[in-house]
């Protein structure tokens, strides 16, 4: 019976594979194999020539790495201390309450992110709803805070606020309570009971919705031209440039497979670092 399952399972897994297969490896295979053409140079038939590889370093495109990676891992900390009382309030504490502020949050991914991002510039901008009333109310305005790197990391937090919430709540709602009360009853303290029996058990949660958060901020590219007006040029900027303007693929595909390298090794490591089987309530069947 057991070998039965796994044959049902293997063949109808199979469209799936063939689905990721067309729509996703091979994509990765067409990038990679441009990454390795001369630059500007249209053609799969030449020696291979990793210039464009080179590039990153001698043409300084590693500061726009750089800048994603560490908007992403600020925004990344920022969402889970942000997220993290609001989880365990709805995993642990609200109850009935949790059904409507989970459908406050994923209202607002029904309104496309550029929209709401545009909507930030018009209540952030010099003139705009906030410094309007506060000039009305006290005859002083106030510098606009967009167009700098705080702005941006902001509009990270705000648009990929949803990716980091849930997972925490799943992660969370995996800690038995009859294990925080336990440590209660033996005199641990608020403090111990986070660091030693919530944070290790609710850890799948964590590295979950850190990944999901820091693989979208990493190639996130709006909110840098739109409430940063590109103050910093971010790697998925520079992408786009090399593809459109630029015409110069083998670069565009060179830095595309580097993001993508670099998420992908760290994606692999943390879920390696997960039960999925726990997370799927599958554990103990």
């Amino acid at each position: 019976m057991e070998r039965l399952d796994r044959k049902l399972g293997t063949a109808s897994s199979l469209p799936l594979l063939a689905i990721l297969l067309v729509a996703f490896i091979a994509p990765m295979l067409v990038v990679a194999v441009f990454s390795a053409m001369p630059r500007k140079v249209f053609s799969v038939f030449n020696s291979p020539d990793f210039s464009a590889y080179a590039a990153l370093l001698e043409q300084g495109y590693y500061r726009s790495l750089l800048w994603s990676l560490g908007m992403a891992l600020a925004s990344t900390v920022i969402l889970f201390v942000v997220c993290w009382p609001l989880a365990f309030g709805m995993a642990k504490v609200f109850k009935r309450f949790t059904i409507v502020l989970t459908i406050a949050v994923v209202v607002s991914l029904f309104v496309s992110e550029n929209i709401r991002l545009f909507g930030w510039v018009l209540t952030l901008m010099k003139g705009g709803l906030i410094e309007g009333h506060v000039r009305a109310w006290t005859g002083e305005g106030f510098e606009s805070p967009l167009y700098s790197v705080p702005i941006i990391v902001f509009s990270l937090v705000y648009v990929y606020f949803p990716f980091m919430l849930f997972p925490l709540a799943q992660g969370i709602a995996m800690v038995p309570d009859d294990a925080r009360q336990a440590a209660a009853d033996l005199g641990a303290s608020r403090w111990r009971i986070l660091f030693e029996i919530d944070l290790p058990l609710a850890a799948p949660g964590i590295v979950v919705g850190s990944l999901l958060s820091f693989v979208l901020a990493a190639g996130a590219l709006a909110e840098s031209k739109i409430l940063g007006g590109q103050t910093v040029i971010v790697i998925a900027d520079e992408i786009e440039t090399a593809f459109t303007y630029g015409q110069d693929w083998p670069l565009g595909s060179a830095l595309s497979m580097v993001l993508i390298t670099i998420i992908a090794a760290l994606a692999i490591y943390g879920i390696a670092k997960v039960d999925l089987d726990a997370i799927m309530g599958r554990k103990g069947r």
